[in-house]
């Protein structure tokens, strides 16, 4: 799969430099070092703007805030599902546009929160997109050599709970065992070309269990001790990785989200309210 690469395909790199450099243009981006300074908040195309959201704390590294996370779903059958609220159409800066939101244990959750790093471009980003459900599924070339046990699977089939039946004490190489079992995989990517796909990682473990129990959001959002993010740094837009890499060591990062294009570090056991400026999604007629 393409974003499985250190850096973003070629194409993927076009659009996201398109989507940062208009968006920033659009809703008046400063950025300065690894902070950004939001001048206005208004931004034209579909949604987009100054919001607050949830996602893993980035701890460490030019990242400029945490990567967003995706409330979880379990089907009757044991899929895992991301969270996708009923698409509605609203008046957004004299038109209308179609935006996904829903509030979860009194916090709104949107689907902008994932319109950054050019994914705002993408088809399965859109609201309405047609073709397209809430599954997570594995990639087409799963990581195995970082998780052999991911040998066991078939690209493109849907995640289930029990692949993760070992999860109190699964390992690799990297970091300790026991800490939490993690798979790759898509979101809203079907019949997509490969740059178009939408990285995911999937934890489940014993802490995100624990930290349930005295958070509502992470209580309604966090089934059975699994959570999953966007994977794509939130600095250049790499994809990171859990316990794959052993040079995370070097950064306290073993047991953690590492990006190893800059050095970025995510602790994805723990979830912050954080703020940032999404970018609008292109009309529908720019897309032709």
């Amino acid at each position: 799969m393409a974003n499985d690469d250190k850096y973003p395909v070629e194409s993927d790199r076009r659009r996201f430099v398109k989507g940062v450099v208009g968006g920033a243009a659009l809703s008046g981006v400063l950025t300065v070092g690894a902070g950004s300074v939001s001048m206005a908040t208004t931004p034209s195309g579909g949604g987009g703007g100054l919001m607050q959201y949830r996602g893993a704390v980035r701890e460490s590294g030019p990242a400029p805030r945490g990567l967003p996370q995706i409330p979880v779903e379990i089907d009757d059958e044991g899929y895992l599902m991301g969270v996708w609220p009923e698409p509605e159409t609203v008046e957004q800066g004299g038109a209308e546009v179609a935006v996904a939101r829903t509030e979860i244990a009194g916090f709104e959750y949107s689907t902008e929160w994932f319109q950054y790093c050019g994914l705002q471009t993408f088809e399965g980003i859109r609201p309405d997109a047609d073709g397209q459900d809430a599954y997570f599924r594995y990639p087409q070339a799963p990581p195995t050599s970082d998780y052999p046990w991911m040998e066991e699977i078939e690209g493109g089939d849907k995640i289930h709970v029990d692949d993760f039946a070992d999860y109190e004490t699964w390992g690799n190489d990297v970091g300790d065992s026991g800490v939490g079992k993690p798979a790759t995989g898509t979101w809203r990517s079907q019949d997509v070309p490969p740059e178009e796909t939408i990285p995911v990682v999937i934890l489940r473990s014993t802490q995100i269990e624990e930290a349930t129990q005295d958070d509502e959001w992470l209580s309604a959002t966090c089934p059975d001790g699994f959570i999953a993010y966007v994977n794509k740094c939130t600095h250049f837009c790499c994809v990171p990785g859990y316990k794959r890499l052993g040079e995370s060591t070097s950064y306290n990062a073993e047991n953690k989200i590492y990006c190893n294009c800059h050095q970025s570090v995510y602790d994805p056991f723990t979830v912050i309210q954080d703020r940032f400026v999404s970018l609008p999604r292109p009309e529908p007629e720019d897309d032709e």
